[in-house]
């Protein structure tokens, strides 16, 4: 490795941005395309400068030989409540949800966030660099609005607060509307109604009182909605479902809708591919766990794709908080599934784009994350072997242009613990 890589990997804090150009390397752009042999990508000021075969290295800029190894833009987790959890059964610890709060479509979970969390480190260590983080259940149909996040060893991790606004329909949603699928789609409707009259004359709240169907702050929540200012994420899964919340786009039209879920999505490809919805897919979803699951398959995403629905693949349904670094494995299944006779999966470089430039599209970020094209923010992460595969590893990571820490707290508690010697306990940790 080159002096400057060793450099990187050695840092224990987090360090200023840099300028620096990774050369030699099997570079992985994450649009879509294969990956190019002996490429580089030049940061500068904390972006992309120029990616690819041939760039030129500007006098005065660091240059780390990736020695052929695979370096790819940056991880972006799909869906993710990172940030949101540090130990799921404790309650102190776990701001994911607010079931008992007033409010839904306003809440917020930007103040919540905890940068210092050790999922962060973890799934840095894994080469996630952006996560979008959503919250989960509250007293009403609407969970809230979710953020895009940056997983750098510092203190501010939101890239773009209110990126999102999340409701769930199906079983959980007719849970929370009254117990079935016609209370659900009845109260979404009345909701965003209530939304768009507020947005017409804000007395009306006032008007209404006691009877009024939302709070003001879920009212102006709902508004960036229903003018397709805020991308609204839905939990679905059963097909006649998924074609019910299509249709919601005739009704509100400036809907941006991206479907996080869709298990039985294969069945209304066609239908989902012509509304020209992006989607959220958890590959791993091969069994029919629950009656609105009954057509799960892991050729899903691939009947997606080859429909021509645009697909990310994302760690939900799973550990959504710990290991948003399982998406390089996700892909890397629908890779293998594709060689597989009567099965559908992805080709490689499907699958790399479906976790990094596919998630920051859906979220409406394509052009500021998720890819090494010129602008892009400077996440990137060279790998010891091909980032697909399960054994492989990150050996260095930048955010931002600012190399990062890949040591996580388990790190530290195995040296801790790893060779203690007898009489004194282990020092306690550094501060």
């Amino acid at each position: 490795m080159g002096s400057a890589l060793v450099a990187a990997l050695a840092l224990t804090t987090p360090a200023a941005a840099q300028d620096v150009a990774i050369v030699n390397a099997k570079l992985v752009i994450g649009d879509g395309s294969a990956p190019v042999e002996g490429g580089s990508v030049v940061i500068r000021g904390g972006k992309v400068v120029a990616a690819g075969a041939g760039v030129a290295v500007p006098a005065g800029v660091e240059r780390v030989d990736a020695q052929g190894r695979y370096v790819t833009p940056g991880i972006v987790a799909a869906f993710s409540r990172v940030g949101l959890v540090e130990v799921d059964a404790v309650t102190g610890t776990n701001d994911r949800g607010a079931a008992r709060s007033r409010f839904s479509a306003g809440l917020d979970i930007a103040p919540a966030l905890n940068p210092m969390g050790s999922p962060v480190a973890v799934n840095r260590a894994s080469g996630v660099t952006r996560a979008i983080v959503a919250p989960s259940a509250s007293s009403n149909l609407f969970a809230g609005q979710g953020a895009v996040v940056d997983l750098a060893d510092d203190m501010d991790m939101v890239t773009r607060p209110r990126a999102l606004q999340f409701v769930a329909f199906g079983e959980d949603g007719s849970a929370k509307a009254g117990g079935s699928r016609a209370a659900t789609f009845l109260l979404f409707r009345e909701q965003l109604l209530a939304a768009r009259s507020y947005a017409r004359n804000p007395a009306t709240l006032a008007e209404w009182g006691n009877d009024a169907m939302i709070q003001r702050a879920d009212a102006e929540a709902l508004v960036r909605v229903i003018d397709g200012t805020t991308p609204l994420f839905v939990r679905v899964d059963r097909a006649a479902d998924i074609l019910n919340v299509i249709k919601l786009k005739s009704e509100f039209p400036a809907l941006k809708l991206v479907l996080v879920g869709v298990t039985e999505g294969w069945l209304v490809a066609r239908e989902i591919a012509a509304a020209k919805v992006p989607v959220l897919v958890s590959p791993l979803s091969d069994l029919p766990d629950s009656f609105e699951r009954l057509g799960a398959t892991q050729s899903n995403a691939g009947r997606l794709k080859a429909a021509g629905v645009d697909i990310s693949v994302g760690v939900f349904d799973d550990d959504d908080a710990h290991k948003m670094g399982y998406a390089t494995q996700y892909a890397g299944n629908l890779v293998g599934l594709a060689k597989l006779p009567g099965a559908s999966g992805l080709s490689w470089d499907q699958a790399f784009a479906s976790i990094s430039s596919a998630p920051a599209r859906a979220v409406g970020m394509e052009g500021s994350i998720g890819s090494l094209r010129p602008g892009r923010v400077g996440d990137v992460v060279i790998w010891d072997d091909d980032p697909l595969e399960l054994g492989s590893r990150p050996t260095a990571v930048w955010i931002d242009g600012k190399a990062q820490s890949l040591t996580t707290r388990q790190d530290r508690l195995r040296d801790r613990y790893a060779t203690p010697g007898e009489g004194a306990l282990p020092k306690a940790y550094d501060r």
